[in-house]
């Protein structure tokens, strides 16, 4: 290919993890092009010095400009959120495959030299995810398929498209599963947002508000493993520039409760709050932790933000939210 540059292409970038990765790639002196097809002014944020294009990745030739002239993509563009959203849009979620599709196709025709895939644990096996305390999820476990309907079954297919494009094509494509990232500058309102930015806004709004309760979802003994946004980032680039074709957990593996979350919020807070508990609400699988032996035998890391301390800069990133938008509306 002619006129390859050393850029970098996110795509994704309006998005809460794509745009912590590509203001960290471009402090780390990178050039960094983001694409989105949120306009500019739905980004979560726009770092300095970076190329913004937006563009619907699902359209082919949306795809060919944003790779052109790229040498690195990393793919994290799809329609996703929360449990709430995944649960009750699966066919949304399953139309990311057309972005998928047609970002992979343009980066092998572009000449693209590496190709970084973001995909989820929710690829793994629902048998194996029926108990709160659950074993953690190798990587294997994702086989024989039974993957979250909808969003796992999107991501887990895409993940095939990047192994055979890796083999029969020779683009060289890395994968990560996330678990469940969570930090600052992301959702936590509307329906998108994930558990531990929805129960900071809501012990958030307890605490402005004086009406110290708060609804959860579920009995709360449900569990997960919760990664800071951070430490999704660097692992996103240690995988990325690695070796190992194979899919990768980055995720913590402290595994906790959605009750035991709640405390921590509330020791945050420095409040405690009634709970009042949805039983109907949807869920998700009973219990889901990463078994990290196979980034730490690859890459000699894993995540290692506690959950406390992650939660605390998330915490008062929505309570400053809340409040500032507090006094606008006093003001107005």
């Amino acid at each position: 290919m002619t006129g390859k540059t050393d850029t970098i292409l996110v795509a994704g970038a309006g998005g809460f993890i794509g745009g912590h990765l590509a203001r960290t790639l471009a402090e780390n002196g990178k050039t960094v092009r983001a694409a989105d097809i949120k306009p500019l002014a739905e980004w979560y944020q726009i770092p300095s010095d970076v190329e913004t294009r937006q563009l619907d990745l699902s359209k082919m030739e949306d795809c060919m400009q944003a790779v052109a002239g790229v040498d690195t993509v990393y793919m994290l563009a799809a329609d996703m959120g929360g449990m709430g959203f995944i649960e009750t849009h699966k066919a949304d979620c399953m139309l990311s495959v057309l972005t998928s599709t047609h970002m992979l196709v343009a980066s092998r025709d572009a000449g693209v030299g590496r190709y970084f895939y973001s995909s989820s644990a929710c690829v793994y096996a629902a048998d194996k995810q029926v108990d709160a305390n659950v074993t953690a999820l190798k990587e294997s476990d994702a086989y024989p398929a039974m993957p979250e309907d909808g969003y796992g079954w999107e991501k887990l297919f895409t993940e095939r498209m990047c192994r055979h494009f890796r083999e029969d094509f020779g683009l060289e494509t890395r994968v990560a599963r996330y678990h469940n990232v969570y930090g600052p500058i992301g959702s936590f309102e509307g329906g998108r947002e994930k558990a531990p930015a929805a129960l900071c806004r809501k012990v958030a709004e307890a605490a402005l508000s004086g009406r110290h309760e708060i609804e959860i979802w579920g009995d709360g003994e449900q569990t997960r493993s919760f990664m800071y946004v951070d430490d999704c980032v660097e692992g996103s680039i240690r995988v990325a520039n690695g070796d190992s074709p194979e899919p990768v957990n980055v995720g913590s593996s402290e595994l906790v409760s959605i009750n035991q979350m709640v405390d921590i919020i509330e020791q945050i807070a420095g409040i405690r709050v009634k709970r009042n508990y949805k039983l109907d609400a949807p869920l998700g699988v009973r219990g889901r932790n990463s078994d990290n032996t196979m980034i730490q035998a690859i890459y000699g890391w894993e995540p290692s933000t506690r959950l406390v301390a992650g939660l605390e800069k998330t915490y008062h990133w929505i309570h400053s939210q809340l409040t500032t938008r507090g006094g606008e509306l006093a003001a107005g």
